[in-house]
């Protein structure tokens, strides 16, 4: 469950993790796990993806208020296959392949208490300081956060689960139906799993943003309806409205922001019908100067999200009918060595036409 810490054992096959221990350093090291509760697991990691947030922990040691002051295993977005059960687990054998959800959150304060665990200050989350992640031979997790995958669904596509999820969470939190016209900032990895997720909502039509043409022509193959190229000036704003109310055709009912920044604010807010919607999903800039007033009197909702909650079932059903196919958003493969590792990475931080950068271990 994101405990363990160093290992120094001679364990006849030792446990070993990618460990962020500097400024661009990392380094596969033995990871010691934790006794295994009963109602716990123990699996064999087979697929871990790499996220933003772990190139931003990469670089700068820190995301906003978190800040890594000791080494942290990394990883969060992964799918294995058990190996060991605790007394009490019923649902899961071991052999049986699972996605895991990573947050573990404490089911006794108010957020958990109404159901929005995501919420819950006490978050355990895969490599979230000072919680170590699970890219990794071996984690131990809580059983009830391992969700078995279905035959025709493969391991890499249950590690996708974790940023499909937040597009899925998205999507409920801003009601999406068959009547929502969408439309989507930023074509990036969670952008992409937005207009997956919309689509398989059922709305209708939906527009895509970005300022990036291989980005756009990736949507564009992945169902975008319109795809409309944007500046990162602010002076452009208005100009950019008008070509993406063009490419709608209609109302824009629903905005989700995928960047989180003062330019795509601004064009979510001004783009979205009167008594539309706002999802800020992307954390961009920390601080923003919008258009508020005038979005206001047009009575346009801004709904915040934070990950997700209780959306693996729901990924899982997506992937096995087929409605979502996150297999081409998996662009690059890597193997679990230290080169490899560090390959990846610098693979990820590139961007250029990495979308999901994968390990197989």
């Amino acid at each position: 469950m994101g405990k363990g810490g160093m290992s120094h054992g001679d364990d006849q096959q030792e446990n070993m993790a990618a460990w962020l221990v500097g400024i661009n350093t990392l380094k596969i090291q033995p990871f010691k796990l934790p006794e295994l509760g009963p109602h716990d697991v123990r699996i064999r990691m087979k697929a871990v993806g790499i996220c933003g947030s772990d190139v931003h922990y990469l670089k700068a040691m820190r995301v906003a208020d978190f800040i890594v002051k000791e080494p942290m295993v990394i990883g969060h977005e992964c799918a294995g296959i058990i190996e060991e059960i605790g007394s009490e687990v019923k649902h899961l054998v071991p052999g049986d392949r699972v996605a895991l959800e990573p947050g573990i959150s404490c089911w006794r304060c108010e957020s958990c208490k109404e159901g929005r665990y995501n919420l819950c200050p006490d978050m355990k989350f895969f490599a979230t300081p000072p919680v170590h992640g699970s890219l990794a031979n071996q984690v131990v997790h809580p059983a009830d956060l391992c969700f078995k995958l279905p035959e025709n669904v493969s391991l890499e596509e249950g590690a996708m689960c974790e940023p499909l999820s937040v597009g899925v969470h998205a999507c409920r939190r801003a009601n999406v139906g068959p009547e929502t016209n969408v439309l989507v900032m930023g074509a990036g990895p969670i952008g992409l799993v937005t207009l997956l997720a919309a689509r398989a909502f059922g709305a209708p039509r939906i527009v895509i943003a970005d300022v990036d043409d291989h980005r756009l022509s990736v949507a564009k193959t992945l169902g975008a309806d319109e795809i409309v190229k944007v500046s990162t000036n602010i002076q452009d704003v208005a100009e950019e409205v008008v070509q993406i109310r063009k490419a709608m055709g209609a109302g824009v009912d629903v905005t989700f922001d995928c960047a989180g920044f003062d330019k795509t604010m601004s064009t979510a807010l001004r783009a979205t019908r009167p008594g539309g919607k706002v999802c800020l999903v992307g954390m961009g800039h920390d601080a923003m100067t919008l258009p508020l007033t005038s979005a206001s009197a047009r009575e346009v909702d801004v709904i915040g999200i934070f990950r997700y909650k209780n959306t693996w079932p729901l990924c899982l059903e997506f992937l096995r009918s087929g409605k979502i196919d996150v297999k081409p958003l998996i662009t690059h493969r890597f193997g679990f060595s230290q080169k490899e590792v560090e390959e990846a990475f610098a693979t990820s931080a590139r961007g250029g036409n990495a979308i999901k950068v994968m390990f197989n271990l």
